[in-house]
């Protein structure tokens, strides 16, 4: 398997599926419970404290980023941002009741309080951002869409698939950038459209269709779940930009900051050299900057309706970015992905936290 590094070099940095501007893009009011986005002249923030769990909308079958195996234990990059949302907010990782949502359902069940976030290899958009309703919040991986054929397939470029068919998840950005790219091209191919990715992946693996296109990190991912994955590669080809990151609902500030500082914390404890490991160390610090952020000194905290030292009990919990990174996708995974452009600012990466004060 090819490191990601060497994928990405010449290309945008690349996960899973995500979705575009649909007909099941529209925002709704209620959920199934009956229980609203945000309660009347509350916060989502006060439902999740009063309910004591955080429910958290994931995909479920993507290795690395969110995936739930026999025993029904979830695991990966997504839900570990799921477990750090709820140590901040409930002093403890494991208050997390997961959600499996496919790409048409994600947004309506966010939209209509069946869950409180998602943290769902969902791609940051304009339409997303203002028609659909939603808060995108810091973008915790940043991929781009790829294409999976068989090795022997004698496919090396998009132009190849003229008169061929592709296998993709409907209801999201991967179908739309495939049409734009081939329409670009005047690429005549066959899309074979699925709502489950699971269907998706089964079909391609089936022969029915020459490529299976998602999210490259995705695709290497998915192909490790393939009866034969050394006979198949990915394409050198990039086909969009597609940064990755929690959602919340529009027009809830006060949750939507909790969200987005936990985030920002993941990253800002690894700039800060702070671990799971060696945070004891760090606390007591006297420098002013640490003491903020690990809550000894100021209001961070309490100003978002927090214990002021959230972050350690996120960084206890969880880690810090680096730390979930490389135990889901890094070198201490089956996947070993190079950092790229998900490397701190420091780094030569786009990670790069604002100011905690």
């Amino acid at each position: 398997m090819r490191k990601w590094g060497l994928l990405a070099v010449a290309l945008s940095l690349t996960l899973a599926a995500c979705g575009g501007t649909t007909a099941d893009d529209t925002a709704v009011t209620e959920g199934d419970g009956g229980e609203t986005a945000t309660t009347a002249g509350g916060s989502r923030l006060d439902v999740v404290k009063e309910r004591g769990t955080l429910i958290c909308g994931v995909d479920g079958g993507i290795p690395g980023f969110s995936f739930v195996d026999e025993s029904g234990a979830y695991s990966g990059l997504d839900v570990d941002v799921c477990k750090a949302v709820a140590a901040a907010v409930l002093g403890d990782p494991e208050a997390v009741e997961y959600r499996r949502l496919d790409s048409t359902e994600r947004f309506t069940a966010l939209a209509g309080g069946e869950v409180d976030m998602l943290s769902r290899n969902t791609t940051w958009t304009t339409s997303r951002d203002t028609q659909v309703g939603l808060e995108f919040a810091p973008t915790t991986f940043y991929d781009g869409q790829g294409m999976m054929v068989r090795e022997d397939s004698g496919i090396s470029d998009l132009e190849d698939f003229a008169g061929k068919a592709v296998c993709v998840e409907t209801g999201t950005t991967t179908e739309l950038n495939l049409t734009d790219q081939m329409r670009k091209l005047g690429v005549d191919f066959e899309p074979v459209v699925f709502q489950d990715a699971d269907a998706a992946y089964a079909a391609y693996d089936e022969g029915r269709c020459e490529g299976m296109t998602s999210d490259k990190s995705q695709l290497i991912a998915r192909r490790s779940t393939l009866p034969n994955p050394d006979e198949h590669i990915l394409l050198d080809v990039t086909m969009s930009k597609e940064p990755l990151g929690p959602v919340t609902v529009n027009n809830d500030s006060a949750w939507f900051d909790v969200v987005k500082w936990v985030t920002f914390g993941l990253f800002q404890a690894e700039e800060m050299g702070i671990t799971s490991e060696n945070i004891a160390e760090f606390q007591g610090s006297e420098d002013p900057g640490i003491a903020r952020f690990l809550g000894e000194e100021g209001t961070l905290g309490s100003d978002m309706g927090l214990p002021n030292d959230f972050m350690v009990s996120v960084i206890s919990s969880v880690g810090n970015y680096g730390e979930i990174y490389d135990r889901n996708l890094g070198s201490e995974s089956q996947f070993n992905l190079d950092r790229g452009l998900n490397a701190l600012w420091t780094e030569g990466g786009l990670v790069y936290p604002p100011p905690f004060r």
